[in-house]
């Protein structure tokens, strides 16, 4: 893989990665890691923007599962990508980064509702921007909130940061030894194998758009800053 520059990215957490090694709820050190990390990539000269899961509080497809009402336990989780996002936020500023969480709903009194122009306005002015919230929608994923923001304001990527696993394998890498990983991918590939890089809607998103993806593993310091500056790194998902 060539080294590629970036200009804009997104970069999407889920919420699971944010928990650390407990499983559940915010690990303040991998918060921290994050947000040290985004500092030293925006000090790079790169705009950044972050979508963030909340499967570290509540997932809604688990509520769905035991049956409450889809549209409700969907809505739990996008409050639950909120109190993420403030917890990133509070340690980005705590390291002196600009940022500004954007809501999908409005709650004006802990953050700015998402209004795309002044999101880009935003990350021109050197600000972390906090996609919070989903797309404000039920039935949708944080998967798919990354690819639609990353499309909206014209990002030149999405870092897919993962936790346990650092790229994508034709098999899950922790039951099968002999997994293979890929370097690279084509969109369909990924949709055709069912390799749950992203949901399906998310991955035709970002073929639709033509925007690449690089997934890599967050468990390794540094590696958010890597694949931001476009080092070798996971694998890339692209092209048709």
């Amino acid at each position: 893989m060539e080294q590629k520059t970036f200009r804009r990215v997104v970069l999407k957490l889920s919420g699971e990665a944010l928990a650390g090694e407990k499983g559940y709820g915010i690990d303040p050190t991998v918060v921290d890691s994050v947000a040290q990390q985004v500092k030293e990539t925006v000090q790079n000269g790169l705009q950044v923007a972050i979508v963030v899961g909340g499967g570290n509080i509540w997932r809604g497809l688990a509520g769905s599962s035991r049956g409450m009402d889809r549209a409700t336990a969907d809505y739990m989780g996008m409050l639950a990508t909120v109190i993420n996002s403030l917890a990133l936020q509070d340690a980005l500023e705590q390291c002196s980064v600009d940022t500004r969480v954007q809501t999908a709903i409005e709650m004006r009194q802990i953050a700015e509702p998402y209004i795309r122009r002044r999101a880009i306005r935003h990350l021109e002015k050197g600000r972390v921007v906090i996609f919070a919230a989903g797309t404000g929608n039920p039935y949708f994923s944080t998967d798919t909130t990354a690819a639609l923001r990353a499309a909206e304001i014209e990002a030149d990527v999405i870092l897919m940061a993962k936790k346990n696993v650092d790229g994508v394998y034709d098999s899950d890498p922790q039951l099968n030894p002999e997994a293979t990983k890929f370097e690279e991918l084509k969109y369909l590939e990924v949709i055709q194998r069912g390799l749950g890089v992203m949901d399906t809607t998310a991955t035709s998103l970002c073929m639709d758009n033509d925007i690449p993806i690089i997934v890599f593993g967050i468990d390794e310091p540094g590696n958010i800053v890597k694949a931001a500056l476009g080092e070798p790194i996971g694998t890339v998902v692209g092209g048709n």
